[in-house]
């Protein structure tokens, strides 16, 4: 690049320094007017080894990570935070301030403040990058592996705090899939996409109509919210259940959703209370524990759309037919015929399950080091309740063994194998909850 998008980025980076430092602060002043600071005070140690928040790291690692071009340009500039940092930067915090918090507001709103001049780094190597044809062909692919990486990992999460970290329930605000629709579908996918084609850049209209299908008609963020209260022991904040006026909203919003979900969220209600035993070990409920996905790390949540792979000789499962792509094709060596040496890998220990299989819960907790500072009390909780009798502790979650989905699938022989995967694939009922 010339000197002006040197300047450019290095703008960029000094932005980032400053972005981290006010989050940071912002964490420190939860901690010390929180009325229950558990947990933030160890997010930089949670955050890379927690049940949901991996997910994150992995959002994080694509940006780091791997070739620039496709790492720093087109998986950060042109797509996170060109596409994806209205929902987090702008939405959360108009969220954040209907609950009465206006800090995360004044931080945020500072930091995507800075996301137009990223935005604009971006755009401008993209542009530098088009004038080369022999360049297109792995701008293509990158296009398509930033976009749908980012939806799988940023609607995850922000949809799910966004959707269920709320008690404004107000039926004229927009929902998730409602300003999905406006800030990435409208104004990424059709005004800065769609023109990249005049440019000789193939954009794969089929990846972001499936993108909105799986927020529209196939639940995706709502099964993110429902697995994340699952895990609830191997987080490190509370999750509180969902109530009447919540099921009120979210079918207003969301028709149909509360005869898939009513039921499980007043399973979770029910089961909160200090003494029951753990959502994720209840076989009264019916929640089947979903695989992982290699690629995103969010789990196979819509469970038609699951796909296995092999990756050196190793079995692993994918959330959709685009992630296999990601891990096996354009993470490969070689693309299309051209050498991509400088490529991210999916390596080394990512998949949650697979490093605690066989251990016990209590056991579990106790390494991630989510235990508060008397020694037997969990961080994380299922409810909002803040007499200390109705906190859980480590007592109260030992003797359930957690396991590894993907193990258990390796060790299958190949009929039982095929029969577990259409098992899998034609889902669960959550059973009545009275």
């Amino acid at each position: 690049p010339g000197e002006e998008l040197r300047t450019g980025f290095t703008m960029q980076m000094i932005d980032e320094f400053r972005h981290s430092t006010i989050q940071m602060n912002l964490k420190k002043w939860y901690m010390e007017n929180y009325i229950d600071p558990a947990g933030f005070d160890i997010t930089e140690e949670a955050f890379g080894k927690c049940y949901a928040t991996t997910i994150g790291r992995q959002f994080a690692e694509g940006f780091i990570t791997g070739d620039t071009m496709t790492a720093a340009c087109m998986y950060l500039t042109v797509v996170a935070e060109t596409a994806f940092t209205n929902t987090l930067f702008v939405a959360m915090p108009s969220e954040a301030a209907r609950n009465g918090d206006y800090a995360l507001p004044t931080v945020f709103l500072s930091v995507q403040s800075d996301e137009s001049r990223h935005i604009g780094n971006g755009h401008s190597l993209l542009m530098a990058a088009l004038k080369e044809p022999e360049n297109h062909l792995l701008l293509e692919r990158d296009l398509r592996y930033a976009f749908w990486q980012n939806h799988a990992i940023v609607d995850a999460a922000i949809g799910t705090f966004i959707e269920y970290g709320t008690t404004n329930r107000d039926k004229n605000k927009e929902s998730y899939a409602e300003m999905w629709h406006r800030w990435i579908y409208e104004d990424y996918y059709r005004t800065y996409m769609l023109p990249l084609e005049k440019y000789g850049i193939k954009v794969h209209h089929d990846d972001v109509q499936a993108a909105w299908e799986r927020i529209t008609k196939k639940n995706y963020v709502h099964k993110v919210g429902q697995f994340f209260a699952v895990g609830w022991p191997v987080n490190f904040w509370r999750i509180e259940a969902q109530t009447d006026k919540d099921f009120e909203w979210f079918e207003h919003k969301y028709p149909g959703w509360y005869a898939e979900f009513g039921d499980f969220w007043k399973w979770y209600a029910k089961l909160s209370h200090k003494g029951e035993k753990v959502l994720l070990f209840n076989s009264d409920v019916g929640y089947v524990y979903p695989h992982r996905c290699w690629s995103c790390l969010v789990p196979c949540l819509i469970r038609e759309d699951m796909v296995v792979g092999e990756i050196d000789g190793q079995l692993h499962t994918f959330a959709h037919e685009l992630d296999k792509w990601t891990a096996t094709v354009a993470f490969a060596d070689e693309y299309q015929g051209r050498p991509t040496p400088a490529m991210g890998r999916f390596s080394g220990k990512r998949e949650w399950e697979t490093l605690y299989d066989g251990w016990d819960l209590a056991d579990a907790i106790k390494d991630l080091n989510f235990v508060r500072s008397d020694g037997k009390t969990l961080v994380p909780q299922p409810h909002m309740r803040f007499d200390d009798k109705e906190m859980w502790t480590l007592d109260d979650v030992r003797g359930n063994k957690l396991g590894s989905p993907l193990n258990a699938l390796r060790a299958m022989s190949p009929a039982d194998r095929e029969k577990h995967l259409a098992e899998y694939r034609a889902g669960f009922t959550i059973n009545p909850c009275n």
